[in-house]
């Protein structure tokens, strides 16, 4: 007798247990689930094995071989696309020359199946469907009999109204080959949907037999979990788990168990398993195979897969940890799934009904409440360098902007107005949606700007009575990431105080909800460009500019700028060819090599045309990106030394704030006319910061960003643009010629990945290695080296260190920063090392 395994399943609703494995190689206790199939088989003198294969066939495959180290042989049958139950079967038809049974390869079982095949024998049937008696038949497919065991009715998935049987379809079936020839190849068609119904109506001997014994159709978590401890507990019969070493104990070879730990069976321990000193675990609960579990860990009813680590202190309880997973110490997780090569951070917590999916990090301390799927993490904080940020619809949904905007308004007074904005991206309008209607809920009216530019919605928010905003938009880097920035009265970005109070908040889920006649009302705000035009003109020298006449290249880059510029250029007249003007929600995030593509096109077009300037902003209208009266494209540290020159000679003795890794030819520029400079953190809101101090008469952060706090002290690419034009106008000068005149520098910029855990010691380090050589301290560890200096610099959102090196040379800097670089990776793998 032959039989047909079939192994096809992906295994959808046992996600994430089977992100990485297709659902027959889930483990069960001390093997894959198929491998307990392979036993059963085996004892029936069944060794001569078709199996089906369709998703992630490769790891059947490689687990399982020829068959012959196992005594079998064993064929495969690979499907293209998914064929259904019986067209899978027939996509083997040519193994099956004769009687043979029908297996599914993702079930627990102990039925006799020589029984099985002899009832088949005896009955002269076509075919035989194993039958099983549940007490909740609705998520199968019941099966009426008459008293011959004649099969007599189908019912797929009946409602309590339609169950008139509680014996269901196991999936095992004792065919005959001939059944196969009843439909065509390479066409979907199921077993109990299409062939049985087709064969029962022709008149076909169609029998069922009802099995004694254990079945589990391992469907989901649920399930899973019961199977496994059914089998730790006796009542599915399978090949002995190992060696019983008493009270229901099961190992394999080289476990280490403490003197001290203390075990309540029944468990099953796995090959290389270390239990250390103090450890509790109540079974059943499973452990495979090189895991470790720490001093003082608690374990309890709960499945662990191989080498995984729970750390000292941890609590397991009603949990499967996945493979390779690390749970560091204290760190808590109640009946959740944490799925593989996941971290949990020291002391986090994980709620019930939670699934982590694979690659996730939880941060230390974090409290995890709903599932954290593709792409996202499990955090305690909310806010980064570009404010809250994460995929679309997973990290970030209309729930989650809901409980945000929730949050926000409870930290501020009943009955104030906060401005919401967003790009032109329809995922940025579902997320604003969603935060306009959490912040009524909290009693706080929301005033709609629509889609404007950043810029524009701060100066509203600052001057238009507003106590803060919120921008949504999706992220320039990446169309999958939106990024939502809070405001505060002054259109500045969050202080960090304010930003943790939100976090409470929502983490808390403590919001705070008004009565019926204090909710807060949603309205569109008035004259929203025609406030922000009013007082842009205010500030610019508009003789100067309509007398000069001023010709550019405008790129708006598709996005909201273009909705308000072009009348601020028209009023200066300013002779305009506009590029990407219109509006484009597809181009709301671009890769990095489309932008290079675009600033070239943009420096030929102004090359061609013989401008005095050119310009390209990004989507929101903070950055942006020059091109002078020759075509050439001016890096952007490069146009920040040229703006800080028509800075000072229009405002002598006046500070430039720049920030802690921007060269010295800042400091030889202000010489030059009188002025200062002021070095602020690597850090935008911190040069905000700077930018309204007395004195300060324009920031830059070398990476196109410009504030001017004559008119708003926030980066505002539109008025940059028009203000550099006006400096170029009132001094008579080009933009070329100012960059000739500027001194030469040479720098460089290096990134070092660097684990989070390892980054406070190589830091701490860092200080005392060259405590004698700091300058004062304004971001990270400044080595200060004469003509040269070097700046050592963690970033705040990733794993990695930034080198900052400036010399007297291209060839040196760069040797510079290679040797920084080196100096840093020692001190970092001697730290993970030593963990």
């Amino acid at each position: 007798m032959k039989a047909v395994v079939m192994a096809g399943g992906s295994g959808s609703r046992l996600r994430p247990l089977t992100v990485n494995r297709p659902k027959p190689m889930v483990p069960m206790v001390n093997k894959p689930v198929m491998a307990h199939i392979r036993d059963l088989l085996k004892r029936h003198d069944i060794t001569e094995v078709v199996v089906t294969l369709q998703y992630m066939a490769d790891v059947v495959q490689d687990f399982f071989g020829d068959g012959r180290e196992m005594g079998m042989e064993v064929h495969y049958s690979v499907e293209e696309i998914p064929l259904g139950t019986a067209g899978s079967v027939k996509n083997a038809q040519e193994h099956l020359d004769d009687t043979f049974l029908v297996i599914s390869g993702d079930a627990v079982t102990d039925f006799d199946l020589r029984a099985i095949i002899e009832y088949h024998k005896a009955k002269e049937a076509m075919a035989t469907l194993v039958l099983y008696r549940v007490p909740n038949p609705l998520e199968y497919g019941v099966i009426i009999l008459d008293d011959e065991g004649h099969i007599r009715q189908f019912l797929e998935k009946p409602s309590w109204g339609e169950v008139i049987s509680d014996t269901v379809n196991t999936g095992i079936y004792v065919l005959e080959p001939e059944v196969l020839e009843a439909f065509e190849k390479d066409v979907p068609f199921d077993f109990s949907k299409d062939l049985f119904p087709m064969l029962l109506e022709r008149g076909d001997p169609l029998y069922g037999y009802v099995a004694s014994g254990y079945w589990c159709d391992v469907g989901n978590i649920e399930e899973y979990m019961r199977a496994s401890f059914d089998i730790l507990e006796g009542r599915a019969h399978v090949e002995a788990l190992g060696k019983e070493i008493g009270g229901g104990i099961w190992v394999e070879d080289e476990v280490e168990i403490a003197p001290d730990a203390q075990l309540f069976g029944p468990i099953f321990l796995g090959y290389g398993v270390k239990i250390k000193g103090g450890v509790v675990v109540h079974g059943p609960s499973v452990i495979r195979k090189f895991t470790v579990v720490d001093n003082r860990a608690y374990i309890d009813h709960s499945i662990i897969w191989r080498n995984s680590y729970i750390g000292e202190g941890a609590e397991v309880r009603g949990t499967i940890i996945g493979r390779q997973c690390n749970l560091k110490r204290r760190a808590r997780v109640f009946e959740a799934v944490v799925s593989d090569v996941s971290i949990v951070g020291e002391g986090a917590t994980i709620h019930p009904n939670v699934k982590i999916w694979p690659d996730k990090q939880i941060e230390a301390g974090a409290t995890v409440k709903s599932s954290i799927i593709w792409g996202s993490q499990g955090r305690r904080v909310l806010f980064g360098r570009y404010g809250i940020t994460g995929l679309v619809n997973i990290d970030l949904t209309p729930e989650s902007a809901a409980k945000l905007g929730a949050a926000f308004g409870a930290t501020l007074p009943r009955g104030v107005t906060v401005t919401v904005n967003r790009d032109i991206n329809h995922s940025a309008r579902m997320i604003k949606r969603g935060l306009i209607s959490g912040l009524p809920s909290a009693g706080i009216h929301a005033a709609d700007l629509r889609s404007m530019p950043i810029p524009v919605a701060r100066y509203y928010t600052r001057i238009g009575g507003a106590v803060g905003g919120v921008h949504v938009r999706i992220s320039p880097y990446d169309a999958r990431v939106v990024d939502i920035k809070f405001f505060d009265e002054q259109g500045l970005d969050l202080s960090k105080s304010t930003e943790r109070k939100i976090e409470k908040v929502f983490f808390r889920e403590d919001f705070r909800r008004v009565y019926l006649d204090e909710v807060g009302t949603i309205a569109y705000a008035p004259q929203v460009i025609e406030r922000y035009t009013e007082g842009f003109l205010q500030i610019i020298n508009v003789e100067a500019m309509r007398e000069a006449a001023c010709y550019m290249v405008v790129d708006y880059a598709s996005g909201p700028p273009a909705q308000v510029l072009p009348e601020i250029l028209n009023a200066l007249n300013c002779n305009v060819v506009a590029l990407n003007a219109r509006l484009d929600e597809g181009q709301m995030s671009i890769l990095p090599e489309d932008l290079e593509q675009a600033l070239d096109r943009l420096a030929l077009i102004c090359r061609v045309l013989h401008t005095d300037l050119g310009v390209r902003f990004d989507v929101g209208g903070e950055k942006v990106f020059l091109v002078d009266d020759r075509g050439d494209r001016v890096p952007e540290i490069i146009a920040c030394a040229a703006m800080a020159v028509l800075a000072l000679r229009a405002h002598q003795g006046g500070t430039i704030a720049v920030p802690a890794n921007a060269p010295r030819i800042f400091e030889k520029i202000a010489e030059g006319y009188g002025g200062r400079v002021l070095r602020t953190r690597v850090d935008l809101r911190d040069l905000t910061l700077a930018a309204a101090r007395e004195g300060v008469i324009m920031a830059g952060d070398g990476a196109g960003n410009y504030i001017f706090p004559q008119f708003q002290p926030v980066v505002d690419g539109l008025f940059a643009t028009v203000k550099l034009a006006e400096f170029l106008a009132a001094q008579k000068t080009t933009l070329s010629g100012v960059v000739a005149s500027l001194p030469a520098f040479f720098t460089a910029h290096h990134k070092v990945p660097c684990p989070w855990e390892a980054k406070g010691t190589v830091m701490r380090c860092l200080n005392e290695r060259y405590l004698d050589r700091q300058s004062p301290q304004v971001d990270g560890v400044r080595v200060d080296l004469g003509h040269e200096w070097v700046l050592i610099l963690p970033d705040p959102d990733r794993p990695i260190f930034h080198i900052y090196a400036e010399s007297i040379s291209q060839d040196r800097v760069e040797g510079l920063a290679d040797e920084y670089t080196r100096i840093v990776e020692e001190l970092r793998d001697k730290e993970v090392l030593s963990r």
